[in-house]
């Protein structure tokens, strides 16, 4: 299928077999709308809506939905409606005898990409992590604790995570602040407060919960799949000082909240079926109500994750992280599953994340806490002798991912963040 609407360059995040979701504004248009992008391009919904184009989707308010500030009510409906919708984009975009193009040019649907300004995709009600990555988890219990005891107990058998701060989610190209918070660099000295020196990136991607579920009603892994609405790249900025002092007994708190980056563009879980692979093998076999029905059903995706630095030095990008989601070892059913069956409600627009996505390899680590082995390497960025163990005042980092098909890409955009020299409380 190929777009003759606008052009599409083949290396384009932004394909006909992606068309993600996204809230844009442009100077002229200073309300917030649903947009979906298109090469180097967004259509605006609710011009399109106001053409005709959904018009015989049964159950959708098309002016209604798309004239939303947020995705949110565009997100409770179900998966026919977000396929039906796909599949008249589609149409529209490739076909160029389609009554709407007849009367509809790219002036009057769409905005260049380069005019836009993005932001918060949905309201999030409720933020929650995961920590779904064997090998992240190994490599920080290695870490912490030696290779025998590098796993907990129960991280085979069960998505471990815990409860976010949905109010500092932000989209990308927020700048955020270093924390202030207590740390504890020497065992043998009372805690300290002031600004964190350990701060984290951590490649992580999200989901957002489409119709969700009614309270005391689990989803079953095999429903699960159909409540999820879409997937973005995530930065679960971490203060590491501070989160280790402060995360035992109740887990990650100030060390995680002061800030998370999420992607603009929401990637529909239609656009990654082609995408499919085998997750890990899981062994001990999954408890009954963390498996699929179908045992050959393909719980993981290819898609293929970086992880740039600009350090406040330099006006370059150096690679720190090259990884991929399949090696995700629990996949984004069986955390959304696992979230609901102790009969938890999940909402539309409801986030949530992975945790670290570590590769099998140095350069598959997800994290500068594992990359510099907790501060004890420093990784060399280009050949002019900067170098990191942790992210520094003023220091860009930036996400990206994408699938690669046959000619096409289905991409995510970037995920970026500024780290902000952090406030001085004079204490």
């Amino acid at each position: 299928m190929k777009c003759t609407f606008v052009d599409v360059a083949p290396d384009s995040d932004f394909s006909i077999q992606n068309l993600p979701y996204g809230i844009f504004t442009t100077d002229s248009m200073p309300n917030r709308r649903v947009g979906v992008a298109i090469g180097d391009y967004v259509l605006c919904m609710s011009a399109l809506a106001k053409t005709g184009l959904f018009a015989g989707i049964e159950g959708l308010d098309a002016s209604q939905v798309f004239g939303s500030p947020q995705l949110n009510e565009f997100m409770s409906l179900n998966r026919p409606i977000w396929r039906s919708v796909r599949q008249s984009l589609q149409q529209f975009l490739s076909d160029e005898t389609h009554t709407v193009r007849k009367q509809s040019n790219v002036d009057a649907v769409a905005v260049p990409m380069s005019s836009v300004h993005m932001h918060m995709p949905a309201k999030i009600g409720d933020y929650t992590d995961f920590y779904a990555s064997r090998e992240h988890a190994t490599n920080v219990g290695v870490m912490f604790r030696g290779k025998e005891n590098a796993l907990m107990p129960n991280w085979t058998h069960l998505p471990v995570g815990y409860h976010g701060r949905a109010s500092s989610v932000v989209v990308s190209g927020t700048p955020l602040r270093r924390p202030n918070g207590q740390r504890r660099p020497n065992p043998a000295n009372p805690p300290e407060f002031g600004p964190s020196m350990r701060l984290d990136y951590e490649l992580e991607m999200a989901f957002f919960v489409g119709p969700g579920n009614a309270l005391g009603a689990p989803l079953t892994v095999d429903e699960a799949e159909d409540r999820i609405f879409g997937v973005v790249l995530m930065n679960d900025w971490s203060a590491r000082d501070i989160q280790a002092w402060e995360y035992v007994p109740l887990g990650p708190f100030l060390g995680k909240s002061f800030g998370t980056t999420v992607s603009p563009w929401v990637v529909t879980m239609d656009a990654l079926e082609p995408f499919r692979v085998m997750q890990p093998e899981q062994v001990p076999e999954p408890l009954p109500y963390l498996q699929c029905s179908n045992a050959d059903a393909r719980g993981g995706f290819d898609i293929n994750l970086n992880v740039h630095i600009k350090p406040h030095e330099s006006n370059e990008y150096f690679t720190l992280t090259r990884s991929n989601l399949k090696y995700m070892y629990w996949s984004l059913r069986q955390q959304l599953a696992h979230h609901t069956v102790n009969g938890c409600n999940m909402r539309p627009g409801d986030l949530c994340g992975t945790g670290t996505i570590s590769g099998p390899t140095e350069e598959s680590f997800g994290s500068m806490l594992e990359l510099s082995w907790s501060g004890k390497t420093p990784i060399a960025l280009g050949d002019e002798g900067i170098s990191r163990t942790f992210i520094q005042d003023n220091d860009t980092v930036r996400l990206t991912g994408y699938c690669q098909g046959d000619g096409y890409r289905v991409g995510f955009g970037k995920c970026t963040g500024t780290i902000l020299p952090a406030i001085d409380l004079g204490m």
